[in-house]
């Protein structure tokens, strides 16, 4: 009974300290998932802009957003789309960078950004095509290392600019966001995304900081030859 008693008083000190452990693995777990959000957000308020107070860029990179079985843009993708073109007509910018995925032949971001702004009368030749903008990442890195781009404006929604301009500032695009937002979405819809982004958020510190990923490169394809 007396070894009992010395034996008991030990377990509580050693539960209560597992359990402080676990809290503590608990809490810096959080941390490192909604920190990543956090930052890029609050860095972000100031860099934000509406069509028409967006400073002047010679570039606007617009970032895929998925396509209807039909091939179309996704209500989402013609947003930024529609956003990019309001920007070229109210002579912001030069060019219209569209990215996105064209990994297989029957999937093709860019071609179905290109064929919608030109239905909206934006020239093709204002147009340029990255077909491996297979993530916001890799639009970013390639927009320097392919095209040549030290600066642009950044056309997405607003959930998405934080990362956005994360990536390409941190991969030495001068970058500038400009909110996509000529519809409105069903509130499921927003809470889904931003579930998402807050996954893609913490991948994007995981990638700018540990990994360092190399995407689809190739050739440089500079928009600008006189600068690259």
């Amino acid at each position: 009974m007396r070894e009992f008693g010395r034996i008991l008083p030990m377990w509580k000190r050693y539960l209560k300290f597992l359990r402080r452990l676990i809290l503590a693995f608990i809490a810096a777990g959080l941390l490192v998932f909604f920190l990543p959000r956090i930052v890029t957000t609050i860095s972000s308020w100031t860099r934000i802009y509406q069509v028409n107070d967006a400073p002047a860029e010679r570039v606007a990179i617009v970032f895929g957003a998925g396509l209807n079985r039909d091939g179309t843009p996704t209500a989402i993708l013609r947003d930024r789309v529609e956003t990019a073109a309001q920007l070229y007509f109210s002579g912001k910018v030069q060019k219209l960078l569209m990215s996105g995925d064209n990994r297989f032949a029957n999937y093709n971001e860019p071609g179905a950004m290109r064929d919608y702004a030109i239905r909206l009368g934006v020239p093709e030749d204002a147009i340029v095509l990255d077909y491996a903008g297979r993530r916001t990442y890799d639009t970013c890195y390639r927009a320097r290392a392919i095209f040549g781009l030290d600066s642009a404006l950044l056309v997405t929604q607003q959930f998405h600019l934080p990362r956005a301009l994360f990536l390409c500032n941190m991969l030495g695009v001068q970058a500038i966001g400009v909110e996509a937002n000529n519809y409105r979405y069903w509130p499921p819809l927003m809470w889904i995304w931003n579930i998402r982004e807050q996954l893609a958020t913490v991948g994007a510190f995981v990638d700018v900081y540990l990994t360092k990923p190399l995407p689809v490169l190739g050739k440089p394809e500079p928009i600008f030859p006189e600068k690259f």
